[in-house]
């Protein structure tokens, strides 16, 4: 297995808007020994942390529901996505990042997650590592109404749905989000629901 020499360049700031996009020029050495200079564009919105829900007594998930620009600029009619919760690091370690956001998110208030993996979910173009974690819950541990954080701008919808629900969502298409359908299949490969 060839692991090239890389050697960066330059860096430029194209925008530092609401994230960072770099222009990043740099050499690399290909397989046969040559050396060429290549740039390209990175997003940097840092590190983030997904968790789905799950309780095992009633066979259900907990999911949100949420505009998304992105999606409604390439295709998705109404902009609506039905995800995992989720958030960026900000200072926080993961797990501490992702029992703050299920918190904000959903309502529900949590004290053991469990780390199932790492993956980075556009390498071609986006810098960002998400961490992903799973945790039970039970309706005891609902304190707030979720819903996200109103000064971020967040309006989302909880969702709780039977886990064979779920998964029919993801083969119709109307679960569409990565993060959300390995969380999906996490579960269901593992046999936890």
């Amino acid at each position: 297995m060839h692991t090239p020499d890389i050697n960066i360049i330059k860096t430029e700031i194209l925008s530092d808007n609401w994230y960072t996009l770099n222009k990043v020029t740099y050499t690399i050495t290909k397989k046969d020994g040559t050396t060429e200079t290549q740039s390209r564009e990175a997003y940097d919105r840092g590190n983030g942390a997904v968790i789905l829900l799950y309780n095992k007594v009633s066979g259900t998930v907990i999911l949100t529901r949420q505009f998304r620009l992105p999606t409604f600029i390439n295709g998705n009619s109404t902009g609506m996505l039905i995800e995992a919760c989720a958030g960026l690091l900000d200072d926080d370690n993961p797990e501490e990042c992702i029992k703050r956001e299920t918190e904000e998110e959903t309502g529900y208030k949590i004290s053991k997650v469990e780390k199932v993996f790492e993956a980075y979910m556009s390498p071609g173009s986006v810098t960002e590592i998400l961490h992903f974690f799973t945790a039970e819950y039970s309706p005891e541990m609902k304190t707030a109404d979720g819903g996200g954080l109103e000064e971020e701008g967040e309006n989302i919808e909880v969702l709780e749905l039977p886990f064979i629900d779920a998964l029919a969502m993801v083969d119709s298409g109307e679960i569409m989000d990565a993060k959300t359908i390995m969380l999906l299949q996490y579960l269901r490969i593992k046999n936890i629901l």
